[in-house]
């Protein structure tokens, strides 16, 4: 089988020959796989690995954006960010927020929000031409986004504040990144005449504990614009892929309901998210992406550990497809080589 049928007889809930496999990752982790391969291609190391998808987005080619002599920059959507170090590796962190000081929805409305025009949609073309035989992913996790994106301008806590009082000036700061999501992805179908593969949206619902806003605030700001993006998906033949991080279990009939032929990405250790549990009671009807934890098998278990794991997926999956194993976040920068090569090395190649 190619990859892309592999993963796309997965995501329709048979068997191929193997399980199929993703990857996503830090920059940490790209360096260090270049490192290891000897190249300077992310191609050759995703080739190496055995992954069977490869992600497709249009080139951002519009006005030149701010940049500070303090590492600060400004992306297309206004935020303002730096380089943050933590423990192990660097994030991009908000350290300004612009949308907090609209105070009107005219405020929002004068803002210098991203237009279609800024971006070249022709890596798309290239992609399907020279990608052919890989699943093709159009799209990311910032797809919609309308949590996690807006707090990177507007700062967390006020988007909480902003949904739970149904803010209106909030509200038109998440309209905007929903519209403009939207006309990207349609514009990236498009041009993908039906060889796009899988559309990735996303957002941030779950905390490791629980929904971080009550099912009947989700059911009325997501569930519509979910299903709405679904609808735009498989208009064009692709199927529709939502990352949240979190324990989001309460919510998985509604996603159905929406038309989400996949899930990304099932963390482990978050309550209710263990991956045979979820599986058995919804593994026939949704697809799954990830499953293989960031936070305690690939950082600090062995490669033995990683593969074990690896075969307990294969295991509980059996011949019933639905699963893209990949990591269940970014690889991140304390996860050791080893275990990445062994991870995939056991998808690939193990029993």
């Amino acid at each position: 089988m190619t990859s892309k049928e592999r993963v796309m007889a997965a995501v329709s809930h048979h068997a191929g020959d193997r399980i199929p496999c993703g990857f996503v990752s830090t920059p940490e982790v790209d360096d260090m796989l270049l490192r290891h391969f000897g190249t300077d291609n992310m191609e050759t190391v995703l080739e190496r690995l055995g992954v069977d998808t490869r992600p497709v987005m249009p080139a951002y080619v519009g006005p030149p954006l701010r940049t500070w002599e303090d590492g600060r920059y400004q992306n297309y959507w206004g935020h303002i960010r730096k380089a943050i170090r933590n423990e192990s590796g660097t994030y991009n962190e908000s350290v300004e927020f612009p949308y907090a000081a609209f105070q009107t929805v005219a405020d929002v409305e004068a803002f210098a929000w991203p237009r279609l025009e800024w971006f070249d949609f022709t890596p798309i073309t290239d992609a399907i031409d020279s990608l052919s035989e890989y699943a093709l992913i159009l799209g990311s996790t910032g797809m919609m986004d309308m949590i996690n994106g807006t707090s990177f301008g507007r700062g967390t806590e006020q988007v909480m504040i902003d949904i739970a009082l149904e803010d209106p000036v909030g509200f038109a700061c998440m309209d905007k990144r929903f519209d403009f999501s939207y006309r990207l992805l349609e514009r990236g179908l498009e041009v993908g005449e039906g060889k796009i593969d899988i559309v990735w949206i996303g957002d941030d619902f779950g905390s490791q504990n629980g929904l971080l806003i009550s099912p009947d605030a989700w059911e009325k700001l997501f569930f519509p614009r979910i299903r709405k993006l679904c609808d735009l998906i498989h208009n064009h033949g692709a199927k529709a892929m939502l990352h949240s991080c979190g324990s989001t279990r309460r919510i998985w009939p509604r996603l159905i309901t929406a038309g989400v032929d996949i899930y990304d990405t099932v963390q482990p250790e978050a309550v209710d998210m263990e991956f045979d549990s979820l599986y058995a009671e919804f593994g026939s009807r949704m697809a799954m992406h990830g499953s293989i934890s960031t936070q305690s098998i690939l950082p600090f278990g062995t490669p033995d550990d990683v593969r074990a794991v690896v075969r307990a997926r294969k295991r509980t999956v059996g011949t019933s497809g639905g699963l893209i194993l990949a990591p269940a976040h970014n690889f991140q920068p304390d996860t050791p080589l080893e275990n990445i090569l062994a991870f995939y090395d056991e998808v690939c190649n193990g029993g």
